[in-house]
C-alpha cells in the first residue's frame, strides 16, 4: 500500500521525503518499482502460451477443447500439458463449440417411387442450360429453387404454404 501511495504521488512530492515519512527504505521502493514494470518468467511463458493456444484454437475453427489442442500443440513441438492449455483457454474466455450432429435430410424408408439419378454426380457442363437442379422444401412452407449449374446462379424462388398453392404449382409447371 505504501509503495503504491508513493508511486501515485511521486510527481507531487520527493521520493526520498516520502520514504522517510512513511518509514520505508528507499532501496526497497526502487526494487519494488523496477519489479512492478518488468515481466517475469512466468508472465512471459503465459503470454507465449496464450498466443500459441489462440492460434491453434482459431486454426481448429474453435472446435477443439484442451485435450485435442494439447495433442495438436505437441505435434507442432510445444511441450504444454492439458492443464496449461485449459488454463490458457479459461484466461482468454474461450470455449470449444460443440460440432453439429449429423442428421440425414431425407427419409429413405418409404414406399414411394424414387426418381432416377440422371446427373450421376456429373456437374460439368460445356455450356449454359444443359443441366439444371431443383429442390422442394416442405418443412415451413414450399420453396422451389432451380439452379443453373453452368452459371451457378439461382433461377428463381417461389414460396407458398402448401404444394398445391399457385406459386408452387407455377414453379413446378415452369420447369
Amino acid at each position: 500500500m505504501k509503495y503504491v501511495f508513493i508511486e501515485k504521488h511521486q510527481a507531487e512530492f520527493n521520493i526520498k521525503a516520502m520514504c522517510r515519512v512513511l518509514q520505508i527504505a528507499r532501496s526497497g521502493w526502487y526494487v519494488w518499482h523496477q519489479r512492478r514494470h518488468q515481466i517475469n518468467q512466468r508472465q512471459r511463458f503465459r503470454l507465449v502460451c496464450d498466443n500459441v493456444v489462440r492460434e491453434a484454437f482459431s486454426d481448429a475453427k474453435q472446435r477443439y477443447g484442451a485435450p485435442r489442442l494439447t495433442d495438436e500443440l505437441r505435434a507442432q513441438g510445444y511441450q504444454f500439458n492439458v492443464k496449461t492449455v485449459a488454463a490458457s483457454l479459461r484466461r482468454q474466455g474461450r470455449r470449444a463449440k460443440a460440432s453439429r450432429r449429423f442428421r440425414p435430410v431425407s427419409y429413405r424408408k418409404h414406399d414411394l417411387p424414387v426418381s432416377e439419378n440422371w446427373l450421376k454426380q456429373d456437374f460439368y457442363t460445356s455450356g449454359p442450360n444443359q443441366k439444371w437442379v431443383g429442390d422442394i422444401t416442405t418443412r415451413t412452407g414450399i420453396c422451389k429453387c432451380d439452379r443453373r449449374i453452368h452459371t451457378q446462379r439461382d433461377h428463381f424462388w417461389l414460396t407458398g404454404k402448401t404444394i398445391t398453392e399457385p406459386p408452387a404449382l407455377a414453379s413446378i409447371r415452369f420447369n
